[in-house]
């Protein structure tokens, strides 16, 4: 009996699911962009929740552009580019949204990066 409860405990639905590396940018895209709609949503100004959601979001276009230069990415090269200049606007734009600005084109950039990852998803 033993066993049995623990082969049904390690497949009950509390597991973590298997994730491919599509999924799992998906996943941190959808929690930073979540993060970011709520805290500009909620502030009136710059919130320290929205100061954070626009750090977290700067850092992760960051860690992508650091990943599309590398050599051993095999994304096409327009694809990186693209990658690489959206990474910058991130980065120049998150500051003025931390004067005051809008956060709507971050989230609209989050968000189509999230149809894109799904769409490539669906095609693997």
């Amino acid at each position: 009996m033993d066993a049995l409860l623990q082969a049904q405990n390690a497949y009950r639905s509390e597991s973590q699911p298997i994730r491919t590396d599509r999924g799992t940018e998906y996943e941190i895209f959808a929690r930073i962009t979540h993060r970011l709609r709520q805290a500009a949503a909620k502030a009136k100004g710059v919130t320290p929740a929205l100061a954070t959601a626009v750090h977290d979001n700067r850092r992760l276009w960051a860690m992508l552009a650091a990943d599309v230069a590398g050599d051993g990415n095999r994304l096409p090269a327009e694809l990186r580019a693209r990658i690489v200049y959206l990474a910058e606007f991130t980065r120049t734009y998150s500051s003025q949204i931390l004067n005051g600005a809008s956060a709507d084109p971050l989230i609209e950039i989050n968000s189509a990066m999230m149809s894109g990852l799904r769409q490539r998803s669906k095609e693997a």
